[in-house]
C-alpha cells in the first residue's frame, strides 16, 4: 500500500505529488479526493499541443483515464517517472530509460533528432527541437509517413510519374511539407490508365467513328442544340395539329416590345430562350437564313461538322426525319463516348498512357513504399520523443491543477485557468479566467464576479470572468472601462458587460448600512427638488400663457385640536431627549466611546454577518464549471486569500505626498474645520457638565445637573469647611 501525504489549503485536504512513486499510484488514489476530474483543452494557460497529445479521444476534454493513461505510457520510457514533476523545458538524454525497448528507440530517435539539427552530442533535448519536424525531416524525403515525394529517388522516370499522378490525382503533403503520392493513389492512377488505354482500344471503334477523327465534332455540335432542336420540331407538330396554337408557340408580341426597349447585345442573349425559327405547321428547321441570333452560330456549327459530312452539302435546312436519321448515324459513337473510363488520367495523352503502362514506373514506386514502411517504427518514434518531452515540460502543470490545486494556493505560480490580471477601479485581480460568456451557475459561488469584453486591434477578442475580493463594489457598474493584461502581457482593453453583485469584504459590508441611508436621503432630495421644479415650470408657463388665474382665497381658521396635537408632540420630544440626555450625562468619559461602538455595531452587524455567511462560502468550482471543468472538491477562497488575488491601490514605499490641493473648496473646508470645532467645544460642554454635575449630588448619592435643584457644594469627608470670613463694613 502506498502511503499518502496530503496538505491543507483554503480549508481543502489535497494529496501532495512528490516522487514518482505518488503517480504511478495515482491510479489507486480513491477518485474523491482528485480536486478535478476533467477539464476543456481550450483556455488554457498550456500549450494546446501537449493538451492535443493527452486528449486521446478528441472530444476536446481530458479526464482522469486519459490522464493516467499519460502517467503510464511515460513509465517504461524513463528511468524515474518524477522527473515529470520538474515542470521544466528540456528533457535530458539520462532521463530516457535505456533498459527497456522502448526508451531505447525513444533515445536513439532523440539523439538522431539533435544530430540532424546540428546538435549532435548535445544533452538536452527541447520542445522546439521535437516539434521542428521541417528540418528533423528534411535530410530524409522517405520519412514513414506513407508519402512518396518526387525528390526520395534520383531517377528522373521516376521523378516524372510522381508529378503525373499528382498532376492528375493531387497530391498529399507529407512531414516536410512536399506534395507526394501515397499508395492508394500509385493503385488509383495505374487502375485508371488500364480502364483508358482499353476504352479507346475498342475493337468497334473504327466501325462507330463514321467520320474518322472528325466523329468527336460532329457529336459535340448535335449535343450542343439538341435541345432546341427537338423544342422546335415539337412546336411544329403541335401547330399542325391546330393552327390556333401558332401564335401562342411564337411567343408573344408583349415579349418583344419589353426586349425592344433595351440595347440588344450582339449574341442576343435576350432572345435565347425563343424558339429556333419561326414556328409553322410541318415546316422545316432552317439552318442559315430566319433562325435565333443567340443559336445561329451553334446551327452553322451544326450544318459543317454533322449536316454536310452526314446529309450532303446542299441542305440548308432539315426536316424532322433528317433530324432523326442524323442522330441515328451517330448514335453508336456517342453511346462508346458516354461509356469512357479512366477520364482523370486522359489529360496525359494516349503516347504518353501507352509510355507509362510499357514501362517499370510501378515496380520502382512499389520499391520506394516498400523502404518508406520500412522506416516507419524508427519516425514513429520521433513522434514519441517529442509526446515525452512535452509531458516533462507541461505535465506537472495540469497534475497540479487538476489532482490538486497546488498552483492555485501558492504564493509563486499561477493556476492553467488564470488568464491573467484586470486593472480597473484602482485594483488589480488576478482570478481572470476565460469564458464564453455569463453562466447562471457562477451566482452559485458567492463570489463578486465582472464579467469582461476583452477586445485588441486586429479584431481579436475574448470574455473573462474576473473575481474582485477586495474593496467595495460602489463604482463598479457595466459598461466600465479597465486594462487587462494576458499571460503573455498584451494588453487587452476591457469593459464590464455583466456582474454577478455578492458580498466582497467585511469592510464593504460594515459601511454598507451608511451608505445606503445616504444614498436614500439623496434619493429623497433628489426627488423632492425634482417635484418643486416641475411644481415651479407648470406655475411660470401657466402664467406665460394667461391661463393661471389669480384667487384669494380667506385665511384658514386655526384649529384648536391641531394646535393642541402640535404642543403634545412637541413636549413629548422634549420629554424623550432629556431622557436620553440625563442618560447620557450618567455615563463616564471612557463609556462615551463604548456606546458610538455599540450603536454601529447594532446598525452594521446585520449586513456584517450576513457577508461573513456568504464569504464563508465563496468557492471557484461554480466559475469553472461554466468554462467546462468538473470540480470534485469545494475549493475555497476565504478571507485571507482574497486579499491575495486582489490588490488594492497604495502608494509605494518612501513616496512623499503633498497635502496641499491647489484645487481645493476652500468654503466647504472652512465649514468643515467649523463643523469640527463646535463637535469639540459640544463634547468639551458636555465633560464640563459632567463635572459640575459630579460635584453636586443629591441625597440619593446621584449627580444633580445644573438645571436641577440642588445643594450646594458637598466637601469631601475628613475636610472642615473654613470659617465663614466676616464682611467688612461698609465705607
Amino acid at each position: 500500500m502506498h502511503t499518502w501525504k496530503f496538505f491543507r489549503t483554503g480549508g481543502l485536504d489535497q494529496v501532495t505529488l512528490a516522487t514518482g512513486a505518488d503517480l504511478l499510484n495515482l491510479q489507486h488514489l480513491d477518485q474523491k479526493l482528485w480536486v478535478a476530474l476533467s477539464c476543456p483543452v481550450k483556455g488554457l494557460e498550456l500549450d494546446e499541443a501537449t493538451l492535443k497529445l493527452l486528449d486521446l479521444d478528441g472530444d476536446g476534454r481530458i479526464r482522469t483515464p486519459e490522464l493516467l493513461a499519460a502517467i503510464k505510457w511515460t513509465a517504461p520510457h524513463l528511468k524515474d517517472v518524477g522527473v515529470l514533476l520538474h515542470g521544466t523545458d528540456g528533457l535530458p538524454l539520462s532521463a530516457i530509460n535505456d533498459a527497456t525497448p522502448e526508451g531505447k528507440i525513444v533515445l536513439a530517435s532523440a539523439k538522431q533528432i539533435l544530430t540532424n539539427l546540428g546538435k549532435k552530442g548535445a544533452a538536452v533535448i527541447t520542445v522546439a527541437d521535437s516539434s521542428n519536424t521541417a528540418q528533423i525531416f528534411s535530410a530524409s524525403p522517405l520519412n514513414g509517413d506513407g508519402v512518396i515525394p518526387p525528390e526520395a529517388t534520383e531517377d528522373a522516370a521516376v521523378q516524372a510519374l510522381i508529378k503525373d499522378i499528382v498532376a492528375c490525382l493531387g497530391g498529399t503533403a507529407d512531414r516536410t511539407g512536399s506534395t507526394g503520392v501515397t499508395a492508394a493513389q500509385i493503385d488509383t492512377f495505374f487502375g485508371e490508365l488500364a480502364a483508358y488505354a482499353a476504352w479507346v482500344g475498342h475493337s468497334a471503334i473504327k466501325d462507330i467513328a463514321v467520320l474518322g477523327e472528325a466523329t468527336d465534332a460532329a457529336v459535340a455540335a448535335l449535343k450542343a442544340v439538341r435541345p432546341k432542336v427537338e423544342d422546335f420540331f415539337g412546336r411544329c407538330r403541335l401547330a399542325a395539329f391546330d393552327s390556333r396554337a401558332a401564335a401562342a408557340l411564337n411567343r408573344a408580341e408583349s415579349e418583344y416590345l419589353a426586349i425592344a426597349a433595351k440595347d440588344l447585345k450582339i449574341t442576343a442573349d435576350e432572345v435565347s430562350g425563343f424558339p429556333l425559327a419561326r414556328i409553322e405547321g410541318g415546316r422545316a428547321l432552317p439552318l442559315i437564313e430566319g433562325v435565333n441570333p443567340a443559336w445561329a452560330a451553334a446551327l452553322a456549327t451544326l450544318r459543317s461538322a454533322a449536316v454536310t459530312p452526314g446529309l450532303g452539302a446542299g441542305k440548308t435546312a432539315l426536316t424532322e426525319a433528317d433530324w432523326a436519321a442524323l442522330n441515328a448515324k451517330f448514335a453508336p459513337y456517342e453511346t462508346w463516348l458516354g461509356s469512357k473510363a479512366g477520364s482523370a488520367v486522359e489529360k496525359l495523352g494516349l503516347v504518353r498512357i501507352k509510355a507509362i503502362l510499357a514501362g517499370q514506373g510501378r515496380e520502382a514506386l512499389a520499391a520506394l513504399v516498400a523502404r518508406d514502411q520500412a522506416l516507419e517504427p524508427e519516425f514513429k518514434a520521433i513522434s514519441d520523443v517529442n509526446r515525452l518531452v512535452h509531458y516533462h515540460r507541461d505535465l506537472r502543470a495540469l497534475l497540479h491543477n487538476f489532482v490538486n490545486f497546488a498552483d492555485f494556493y501558492s504564493h509563486d505560480r499561477w493556476a492553467i485557468f488564470q488568464a491573467g490580471t484586470l486593472y480597473l477601479d484602482s485594483r488589480s485581480t488576478e482570478l481572470c479566467i476565460r469564458v464564453d460568456g455569463a453562466n447562471p451557475l457562477a451566482a452559485m459561488s458567492k463570489a463578486y464576479i465582472a464579467y469582461c469584453a476583452c477586445t485588441r486591434p486586429g479584431g481579436q477578442a475574448m470574455n473573462i470572468a474576473a473575481c474582485i475580493t477586495q474593496g467595495d463594489s460602489d463604482y463598479l457598474f457595466v459598461g466600465r472601462h479597465g486594462v487587462f493584461y494576458d499571460r503573455a502581457g498584451n494588453d487587452w482593453d476591457a469593459v464590464i458587460t455583466g456582474i454577478v453583485d455578492n458580498p466582497i469584504s467585511i469592510r464593504q459590508a460594515f459601511w454598507s448600512p451608511y451608505k445606503k441611508f445616504v444614498r436614500m436621503i439623496e434619493e429623497q432630495v433628489a426627488k423632492r427638488a425634482a417635484a418643486a421644479e416641475a411644481a415651479s415650470n407648470a406655475k411660470l408657463a401657466g402664467a406665460a400663457e394667461g391661463v393661471v388665474a389669480v384667487k384669494v382665497e380667506p385665511p384658514k381658521k386655526v384649529d384648536v385640536g391641531t394646535v393642541a396635537a402640535i404642543g403634545v408632540a412637541i413636549s413629548g420630544a422634549v420629554t424623550a431627549l432629556t431622557l436620553i440626555l440625563g442618560y447620557l450625562f450618567q455615563l463616564k468619559l471612557w463609556q462615551y466611546p463604548l456606546v458610538v461602538l455599540g450603536l454601529m455595531l447594532v446598525i452594521s452587524a446585520p449586513s456584517m454577518i450576513i457577508a461573513w455567511l456568504k464569504l464563508r462560502q465563496r468557492t471557484l468550482g461554480p466559475i469553472l464549471e461554466g468554462n467546462g471543468w468538473a470540480v470534485n472538491g469545494r475549493v475555497a477562497i476565504n478571507i485571507p486569500f482574497g486579499t491575495k488575488l486582489t490588490d488594492l491601490a497604495e502608494l509605494p514605499p518612501g513616496a512623499l505626498r503633498s497635502l496641499e490641493d491647489p484645487y481645493e473648496d476652500k468654503a466647504a473646508a472652512a465649514k468643515r474645520r467649523q463643523v469640527i470645532g463646535l463637535l469639540v467645544v459640544l463634547l468639551l460642554a458636555a465633560g464640563w457638565i459632567r463635572w459640575d454635575a459630579t460635584r453636586h449630588r443629591g441625597a440619593d448619592g446621584k449627580p444633580r445637573y445644573f438645571w436641577q435643584d440642588r445643594p450646594a457644594v458637598v466637601a469631601p469627608a475628613g475636610v472642615v469647611p473654613a470659617a465663614p470670613v466676616a464682611a467688612e463694613p461698609a465705607k
